[in-house]
């Protein structure tokens, strides 16, 4: 059977055979040399279950926390120093699992989801053994701070239950009950390696824990009054007609039990304020350069070293700004660099939005008007199109201050829960009408929500693992297509947005790499992004922090988007005539999220197969 048909329905089916198989346990099963594709795809249906065990808020987000896995929606993920353990152990487990297959008898297909197993738990073992924060398992947000603006249990618990806990009757809300008295556990699971951390000397930048302490002092003095956490379950119960005891009940975890453990999160933060400096870069850090060069490895899954990534960020900037300029003379911006004219062009009126709750609804109604212009060409894009059932929210104002510009993903695998296109609107001035639409192509569609899609179609495993470099990358060539595809023909401010957009990853790859291995300063990092971009100074003050707080996750945009297009090329030469731009995106986004060297197989398996048609 073709892994590409190995169906939802199949995959689930095969879940619930091997739900009663002990988490890690190999003992007596003959995996080592599989009969058949059944058994090799049973095997990684099994992986993907223990994976699903350690983050339930992923099976209700994915809606998997059905049938018998509807104790899942009662659970949190443990986010303590037991908890990473257990995680650790359970990948090390499949690891020799997966490694035990003999696969060159397998489809080609079922071979690289063993492939794409192999790597992203090998990778993440990896920074397992070194000291620091949390370790993405075939996902893109590694980094060595436990709590910090843009990392902990205080952005993303409130969150996910406001937004994807569902509730639909008496026991849902139970489960919601059962959720945010879990909370508090997460919160000090968290507190013990934060403590941890600072007594091996790994602190924080200064500009960092004065952030998280702004944002943690918000939800903190919300969670008092019983906040968001039990808003949401009050409005949701009152919506549906269940009727209980919500509210005190809520209210009574929140202020009695969670408000406490966030106070303790605040108290450790403190005592890392007093020891901290404003040392933006890992390279300061205990072990720093090790694991630098560990994150860069997790997120381009490449080996490229911090000298290649600037290098290549430095060349591809200026190839950029060569197809900015004459756009911009174009527009009557004909003096300066194009730092400085893309500066000049966001303080034109023409581009901007009200300020205000009046300017958010603009944006809002903006990001619809310019999705569906989108929506309109992407027939020609694709041969295999998807839903694309997208939701746009705004983020919560705990999480605003800081967090990027934006952030999207696919919904749940039956539709029910939405994607997200989460918008920052912290003040209008952070988005324009030249950058918003291609924002809106990166973040929903043809970009993450869209990609996710795909992704919610292929066994259990495969949706779960997710790599950077293949997320990003695609997301920029998601970008890219739409220009291709024509949507800024009539609209060519449009197409500069989409350029800049695509230069201001060409930075990071320089910024990043100039703060954790070459001794940049934060403000070196703003300044660059501003002056050598145009970048929106307000925009990018958040974005250098983030790069702070995740170092490499930045650097996997750009090494992604060039290897997608590389690729692209090598398919237009070899195919010649045969070549065709809907083929290849579908050789792309059903291969499923891979690292780069699988995608280089995928996309030689697509030439081949098309090669061999008459």
């Amino acid at each position: 059977m073709s892994h590409l048909q190995f169906s939802r329905r199949d995959a689930l089916n095969a879940l619930a055979a091997s739900a009663a198989l002990p988490l890690v346990s190999t003992s007596g099963l003959a995996w080592a040399k599989p009969a058949s594709e059944a058994e090799a795809n049973a095997l990684l249906e099994s992986i993907g279950n223990n994976l699903l065990a350690t983050n339930p808020e992923y099976a209700t987000a994915l809606g998997l926390d059905v049938g018998a896995r509807a104790k899942m929606r009662y659970q949190m993920e443990d986010r303590s120093p037991a908890g990473r353990r257990r995680l650790a152990a359970t990948l090390k487990a499949d690891l020799a699992r997966a490694e035990a297959l003999d696969t060159p008898a397998l489809s080609f297909p079922v071979r690289t989801s063993v492939e794409v197993v192999k790597s992203a738990y090998t990778t993440a073992l990896e920074g397992f053994a070194l000291p620091y924060g949390d370790v993405a398992v075939g996902g893109w947000r590694n980094t060595p701070y436990v709590v910090i603006q843009n990392v902990g249990a205080y952005i993303d618990t409130p969150q996910f239950l406001d937004t994807d806990h569902p509730i639909e009757n008496r026991d849902d809300a139970e489960a919601y009950l059962s959720r945010l008295a879990e909370y508090p556990a997460q919160l000090d699971g968290e507190l013990v390696r934060m403590k941890e951390a600072r007594a091996k000397g790994l602190v924080p930048p200064n500009f960092l824990i004065d952030k998280a302490l702004t944002q943690l002092d918000i939800s903190l003095k919300g969670t008092q009054q019983g906040g968001t956490i039990v808003d949401s379950l009050v409005k949701r119960t009152k919506d549906k007609n269940i009727a209980g005891d919500w509210d005190v009940r809520a209210r009574k975890i929140a202020v009695e039990q969670v408000a406490p453990a966030l106070q303790r999160q605040i108290d450790e933060l403190k005592a890392e304020r007093a020891v901290a400096t404003d040392v933006a870069g890992m390279w300061s850090r205990p072990h720093g350069d090790e694991y630098y060069r560990w994150a860069l490895k997790a997120s381009t899954t490449t080996n490229m070293s911090p000298d290649e990534v600037h290098k290549m960020g430095l060349e591809q900037l200026a190839e950029l700004h060569g197809r900015m300029d004459p756009i911009l003379k174009s527009l009557g911006y004909t003096q300066g660099t194009i730092g400085e004219r893309m500066q000049a062009l966001a303080k034109d009126p023409r581009y901007k939005f009200s300020e205000g709750d009046k300017g958010r609804e603009e944006i809002k109604a903006y990001i619809a008007e310019r999705i569906d212009k989108i929506r309109a060409v992407l027939p020609r894009g694709f041969n295999t199109l998807v839903p694309g059932h997208l939701e746009v929210r705004r983020m919560s104002p705990e999480q605003e201050p800081g967090a990027p510009g934006a952030y999207g993903g696919a919904g749940s695998i039956d539709g029910k829960i939405p994607g997200k296109f989460w918008i920052n609107l912290r003040s209008t001035d952070l988005h324009s009408k030249y950058s918003l639409p291609d924002l809106a192509a990166h973040e929903a569609i043809p970009g993450h929500v869209w990609q996710g899609e795909y992704a919610n179609k292929l066994p259990l495993i495969r949706t779960l693992l997710a790599f950077n470099a293949y997320s990003e990358g695609w997301a920029l060539y998601a970008e890219q297509l739409v220009d291709e595809l024509g949507v800024y023909d009539d609209f060519p401010v449009g197409r500069l947005g989409y350029l800049q957009s695509i230069a201001f990853r060409c930075c990071r790859l320089v910024v990043d790499s100039g703060l954790h291995a070459k001794r940049w300063t934060r403000q070196q990092g703003v300044d660059f992004f501003v002056q050598r971009n145009g970048s929106n100074p307000l925009e990018v003050a958040s974005e250098v922090d983030r790069y702070c707080s995740w170092p490499g996750q930045a650097c996997g945009y750009k090494v992604g988007h060039s290897t997608i297009n590389r690729l692209r090329d090598k398919a237009k030469a070899e195919l010649g005539a045969k070549y065709d731009l809907r083929a290849y995106d579908d050789a792309v986004v059903l291969g499923g999220n891979v690292p780069m060297d699988v995608l280089a197989k995928n996309v030689d398996d697509y030439i081949a197969r098309t090669k061999s048609k008459a």
